[in-house]
């Protein structure tokens, strides 16, 4: 197991977690190779104990794994942590990537992938959860939506004196709402700004997310005044 104490800081740290030893020493490896700086754990109790203790900056789970599966490390992690985390699912399981995603989860990968695969996808999630929203960036860096605030320059969300605690794709879901506020933004277009033109069509995967941000958000999750429903459409944050 790797220490990350003494490390590059410029790298970023992946914790890499299958109980397949030849898939990890092949994933972390290819990470490697690609100037990431790899934590590696062969259970689920295992990846939980190294999130909690290293703070990496991605955390790629297998879902079948012993003592702990991917989905209940996802759970868990939320209570601490905002970590990306990729979940590695079966080929064709759907249920699997929206169980994922309702357990917090912000991304998937389907086995068997190739290599260049993983890395683009590690890429695009680094990418889109540490790069900065449109308006975040020069002067404003705050966005205001009736008792809704959103400081970008400490990822805060806060309804009136109360913090929503958010997940990085909630929290880029919600801004990009924000930036709109008013406005129906379609499915598709939510689904390229937040995940990627290769989710275009996944609206499954936007339902779940738009739900578990309703739950955080909303006094009513049933019966929303803030995340509104346009059917067939998209969805926009009203602003009255």
């Amino acid at each position: 197991m790797a220490n990350r104490e003494g490390h590059d800081k410029q790298k970023a740290t992946v914790l890499v977690a299958d109980d397949d030893p030849q898939l990890l020493r092949l994933v972390a490896r290819n990470l490697e190779l690609a100037g990431y700086y790899v934590i590696t754990a062969m259970d689920g109790q295992e990846a939980l104990d190294l999130l909690a203790a290293t703070s990496p900056d991605l955390a790629i789970l297998d879902i079948m794994m012993p003592r702990l599966d991917g989905f209940t490390v996802c759970r868990r992690a939320r209570e601490f942590s905002f970590v990306p985390i990729l979940l590695l699912t079966a080929r064709g399981q759907d249920h699997d990537k929206i169980r994922g995603f309702e357990a917090g989860a912000d991304d998937y990968l389907t086995k068997p992938f190739s290599v260049g695969e993983l890395l683009a996808r590690v890429r695009a999630i680094l990418r889109r959860t540490q790069e900065p929203l449109p308006h975040e960036q020069g002067n404003h860096a705050q966005l205001t939506v009736r008792d809704l605030t959103i400081d970008s320059a400490q990822r805060l969300v806060k309804r009136g004196e109360r913090e929503l605690v958010l997940t990085p794709i909630e929290y880029r879901l919600l801004a990009l709402l924000a930036q709109n506020a008013g406005r129906v933004i379609t499915h598709d277009l939510l689904l390229e700004r937040i995940w990627g033109e290769d989710y275009i069509g996944e609206t499954h995967l936007l339902q779940v997310s738009i739900n578990r941000l309703r739950h955080k958000l909303e006094d009513d999750p049933a019966h929303p005044r803030y995340l509104l429903t346009k059917t067939g459409i998209g969805y926009l944050l009203a602003t009255e």
